[in-house]
């Protein structure tokens, strides 16, 4: 079988059986975080510019949008799917290299919102938008992940999996959403190398491209089903051709939505473990930022890549700068909403303190990647001590959890100051409740 076919096929065995509990519990966690990412991204430049531009998709449609207004089907994914990955909070599988939940939920949540599916609908097709998209960013591997942003190109098979799920499409039309969704697939890095704010179009593009490629196959369009592995396929054109054959290997045994890693902090991913090897150096020999003449930042090499700033002149840049963001939780503690208020990015200790960090590949954590995310962290400090710590592991990996209160507590954080503490509260109760109730969490 294609590995479209393959996919079609679990997605209609899983239509015809439970999920097992814990799926479902990991399921609705990914939903919390995907709402606590939401929120804050709204009022995002990005989001207002693309919402004041999609006016005449809205005040219409079936679809709504997280403060009540009517949108069609393909706006509110385009617009939340971008909300939801702008703040740079959402989540993430890291040996796919992509943030799932940003396009899969936006999908899956204005098709079901149209379609009046249930809460277990919306959770099965999350559940799907996962597992493909996941198995796909492995099978594309490093290469892959090289130019291409794949929160964009792998996220719109997994907006495309959850819309064909609650479209109720059959085994064949399935696979040709999958299909089409391939030829939707678009998102180049270089777009965040200096300027970041078309990065979390990516993710409303590729939840838009996969409510389209559903809604598409739902009408009888067709396209090539050997398109991820044929001779001019996705994995020849985007990748080093990599082999297929094992792509649904462990479909329905290993459900990678168990495995997801939700943000700790808030900004760029690759920089967390530095964030946290960091904090870790500085708790356990109760050191103050004014202790530190130096530090040095052993990374892996998409940690410079990506996050390469300097010198960040504005909250987009500061996102992606290694030097701020470690600076700045050195200095105040962590890395929340409030780091990149005006303020705060102009704040003198962290300003001091940038200067003296200074990052390098580290050669055996960049061997790690992608399956390990870890940072080696030397800090000098002004009495002559040398401190270092190999941070293995980030804050919200699956090795290091967040619990299900730590989630709840993001969610309120991040979208009580929009919807206010008890409607966060509520939004959370509908979550929770999604299991053995009729009704979508808005």
């Amino acid at each position: 079988m294609l590995a479209t076919q393959v996919f079609a096929r679990f997605a209609h065995e899983v239509s015809q059986r439970a999920l097992p509990p814990d799926v479902l519990h990991h399921t609705q966690r990914a939903v919390i975080d995907w709402y606590a990412s939401l929120y804050p991204g709204l009022a995002m430049p990005a989001v207002q510019v693309l919402e004041a531009t999609l006016a005449e998709d809205l005040d219409r449609g079936d679809a709504r949008l997280a403060l009540g207004r009517a949108a069609t089907t393909r706006a509110a994914a385009l617009i939340h799917g971008t909300a939801a990955h702008a703040a740079e909070v959402d989540d993430s599988f890291r040996d796919a290299m992509v943030h799932p939940g940003a396009a899969t939920i936006a999908a899956a949540l204005a098709t079901a919102q149209t379609g009046k599916a249930t809460g277990v609908d919306f959770l099965r097709a999350v559940v799907l938008g996962y597992e493909v998209s996941t198995r796909i960013g492995v099978v594309m591997g490093r290469p892959h992940y090289r130019f291409w942003h794949n929160t964009g190109t792998v996220g719109a098979f997994g907006a495309a999996a959850a819309a064909a799920s609650l479209l109720r499409l059959h085994e064949d039309a399935y696979a040709q959403a999958l299909a089409l969704a391939a030829t939707f697939t678009a998102g180049l890095q270089q777009a965040f190398r200096s300027e970041t704010m078309a990065k979390p179009l990516h993710a409303g593009r590729a939840a838009e491209a996969g409510v389209l490629a559903a809604q598409l196959a739902a009408g009888g369009m067709r396209s090539s089903l050997d398109v991820l592995e044929g001779d001019s396929g996705l994995g020849h054109a985007m990748s080093d051709g990599p082999d297929w054959s094992q792509v649904g290997a462990t479909l329905g045994e290993d459900f990678h939505i168990t495995r997801l890693t939700f943000k700790n902090h808030i900004g760029c991913g690759h920089c967390f473990a530095a964030i946290d090897g960091a904090l870790t150096l500085q708790q356990r020999h109760g050191l103050s930022h004014a202790d530190i003449e130096s530090v040095h930042l052993g990374v892996y090499r998409p940690t410079l890549d990506i996050a390469p700033h300097v010198d960040p002149q504005n909250a987009d840049q500061a996102r992606f700068s290694l030097h701020y963001m470690v600076a700045t939780a050195l200095v105040h503690g962590s890395v929340r909403l409030s780091a990149y208020e005006p303020a705060r990015l102009r704040d003198p200790a962290t300003r001091a303190l940038m200067p003296r960090i200074r990052k390098a590949l580290d050669p055996e954590v960049d061997a790690g990647f992608p399956g390990r995310r870890a940072a080696r962290v030397t800090l000098t400090l002004r009495d002559g001590r040398v401190l270092t710590h190999l941070q293995l592991d980030r804050k919200g990996d699956p090795e290091l959890p967040l619990s299900d209160a730590e989630l709840e507590g993001k969610l309120i954080e991040l979208a009580g100051p929009v919807i206010g503490e008890h409607e966060a509260r509520a939004l959370l109760a509908r979550i929770w409740a999604l299991t053995h109730t009729p009704h979508l969490p808005t």
